[in-house]
C-alpha cells in the first residue's frame, strides 16, 4: 500500500566549493600547477596575472563599445539556424576534477629490446629465434626467468604452435645467458651470480674460493654461517673476506642495469621553505603554490553590457547564463586557491612552532610527540583537513628536505613518566646498531635491554617493529667478518 508522508530531516552536505577546496588542499606543488593549467583551459573567464587597473579596464570597455558601433548593423540571428546556443551541443562525460590517468610514453630502448637486438646478431634458425623471443619476453625487470622450462615448453606449443624440446629451450637459454648484462636469463640468484663470476677473466685465489662458495655453500653464505664455510673449505678468515668481497661486486639484478631509461625520475619540489633568522623560525610558501589568477575583464564587460541593454533576446539570456556560470566558477577557483594558501601557511607555521626545538637545532631527539589532533586543535580545523595538508607535502629546512608526515609520531613514556616521541626512540635504536660490534651484533632482546637501561621501557617485539620500519635486518644478517 502506497502512502505519502511529510518528513523533516537535518542533513549536512558539502557544497561544490568545499569539495573543490578539499581536493586542492591535498595536491602537492607540481600537481597544483597542472590543476591550474587545466582550469585555465576549460574556463575562459579565468586569466593569469593580477587584476588590471581601472584605467586599463576602462580602455577595454571603450574598445568593445567602438567595435560594437562598427558592427551594430549586423544581425547575428541571420547566421543562426535556431535559438539554441552552440555550447549546448557540446557533450562531456568527464568532470573537471577527474584524475588524469593517461599513461605517459617513455623514450629510449627497453631492456627486452636491447636483448632482442643482441639475438639478431646471432646465427640462429627461425625456430631458435622464436624460442629466444619468447624467453626474452618472459624475463622480468630484474633479468630473471621465473617460469620453469616445462611451462615455457607448453607456452611455445599452445601460443606459438612451436614444438620445442626441453633441450632445445635450454640450449637457447644458455645462449641468452651469455649476453650482456652478465647474469641475464638466470632462474635464481645463485645461477645469476655463478654466470657472472664464471665470466670473470681473473684466476685469483679469491675468485676460486668465491666460485666454490656459490656452487657448494650458497645456503650457508646467505645465512652468514661463515664459521661453517671456513671449517669446510679449510681457509683463513682473511681468505673468506676476500672471497666475499668478490661476490659483493656482482650484480644481483642485472636487468635493472639496462632498464634505467624506462624509469621515471621523481624530483621532490618542496611546498614550504623554513629558515632561521636571529633564532626565529620563518615560514614561506613556495611561489609556485601561489599562482596569479584573476577574473577575465572581457567576461565582466559582457555582463555589464547585458545588464545595460534594454531588449534581451532568448539567445542572449542563454549566453549570459553561460557567461555567469563561468564567472562564478572562476571566482570560486580563485577563492579556493587563496584559502588553500592560507590553510597551508597556517598549518605549517603551527607545526614549526610545535617542533621549534627540533627546527632550531636539527636534532631528531628533540622531536616532540605530535599527532594530527594536536595541530587540528591549535588551528581550529578538522583532523581530516590537517591530514590533507600534510599529505605529500615537503618542507625545505637548513637540515634537508622532509615530508611533513615524518614530523608526526606517537608518544612513549619513559620510566620517569616523560613523554617522548617514537621517532626519538628509533633514532637512538639506529645509533646503537651503528656502533655495535658487527662480528657479534646485538639481538632484539639485547637491544631492548640497552634501551631499558636508557630508561626507555620497550619490549623486544616493539624493538623488532621499529627495526623493520628502519629497514635494518636481524642480527644474523648484520654479521660481518
Amino acid at each position: 500500500m502506497l502512502k505519502q508522508s511529510l518528513q523533516q530531516r537535518l542533513l549536512q552536505k558539502l557544497s561544490p566549493q568545499q569539495i573543490q577546496l578539499m581536493k586542492l588542499l591535498q595536491l602537492p606543488t607540481v600537481a597544483l600547477e597542472q590543476r591550474v593549467k587545466e582550469e585555465l583551459e576549460v574556463n575562459p573567464a579565468l586569466d593569469e596575472g593580477s587584476d588590471t587597473s581601472e584605467d586599463e579596464e576602462e580602455e577595454r570597455h571603450e574598445e568593445r563599445d567602438d567595435a560594437k558601433d562598427e558592427h551594430e548593423d549586423i544581425d547575428l540571428s541571420d547566421y543562426l539556424d535556431d535559438d539554441t546556443p552552440d555550447y549546448k551541443y557540446q557533450a562531456s562525460n568527464h568532470s573537471k576534477d577527474d584524475e588524469d590517468k593517461d599513461i605517459p610514453f617513455s623514450g629510449g630502448s627497453t631492456f627486452h629490446e636491447r636483448l632482442n637486438a643482441q639475438i639478431n646478431l646471432q646465427n640462429l634458425t627461425d625456430k631458435e629465434k622464436e624460442i629466444a623471443d619468447h624467453l626474452i619476453g618472459s624475463l622480468d625487470d630484474s633479468g630473471y626467468l621465473r617460469r620453469d622450462i616445462t611451462s615455457i615448453e607448453d607456452d611455445l606449443a599452445f601460443r606459438r604452435n612451436i614444438m620445442a624440446s626441453k633441450n632445445e629451450i635450454e640450449s637457447v637459454l644458455r645462449m641468452i645467458q651469455q649476453m650482456d648484462p652478465a647474469g641475464v636469463g638466470a632462474r635464481d640468484l645463485q645461477e645469476c651470480l655463478l654466470i657472472q663470476i664464471k665470466r670473470r677473466t681473473s684466476n685469483s685465489f679469491a675468485k676460486r674460493i668465491a666460485l666454490e662458495i656459490l656452487e657448494n655453500y650458497f645456503d650457508e653464505f646467505t645465512k652468514k654461517h661463515y664459521s661453517k664455510i671456513i671449517e669446510r673449505l679449510e681457509i683463513e678468515t682473511e681468505d673468506l673476506k676476500e672471497a666475499v668481497a668478490e661476490i659483493l661486486k656482482l650484480n644481483p639484478k642485472p636487468g635493472n642495469s639496462m632498464n634505467t631509461s624506462g624509469k621515471t625520475v621523481q624530483v621532490v619540489v618542496h611546498d614550504f621553505t623554513l629558515s632561521i633568522n636571529d633564532g626565529e623560525l620563518e615560514i614561506s610558501l613556495n611561489g609556485r603554490n601561489a599562482p596569479q589568477l584573476r577574473v577575465s575583464n572581457e567576461y565582466r564587460g559582457m555582463i555589464d553590457h547585458y545588464q545595460k541593454s534594454k531588449e534581451k533576446s532568448k539567445s542572449e539570456k542563454e549566453a549570459m547564463s553561460f557567461v555567469k556560470q563561468k564567472l562564478d566558477s572562476a571566482k570560486w577557483f580563485i577563492d579556493a586557491i587563496q584559502q588553500r594558501q592560507n590553510t597551508l601557511i597556517n598549518t605549517m607555521t603551527t607545526i614549526a612552532h610545535y617542533q621549534k626545538n627540533y627546527f632550531l637545532e636539527g636534532d631528531e631527539t628533540k622531536l616532540k610527540p605530535m599527532i594530527l589532533k594536536d595541530i587540528a586543535d591549535q588551528i581550529e580545523m578538522d583532523i581530516s583537513t590537517v591530514s590533507r595538508v600534510v599529505n605529500s607535502k615537503y618542507v625545505s629546512t637548513p637540515y634537508g628536505t622532509f615530508l611533513l608526515k615524518s614530523f608526526f609520531s606517537e608518544s612513549l613514556s619513559t620510566e620517569d613518566g616523560e613523554e617522548v616521541s617514537t621517532r626519538e626512540v628509533k633514532k637512538i635504536l639506529k645509533d646503537i646498531i651503528e656502533v655495535e660490534d658487527k662480528k657479534k651484533p646485538f639481538t632484539d632482546e639485547k637491544l631492548s635491554q640497552i634501551l631499558r637501561d636508557k630508561k626507555y621501557n620497550i619490549a623486544r617485539r616493539t624493538v623488532a617493529k621499529y627495526r623493520e620500519q628502519l629497514n635494518i635486518p636481524v642480527a644474523r644478517l648484520r654479521k660481518e667478518l
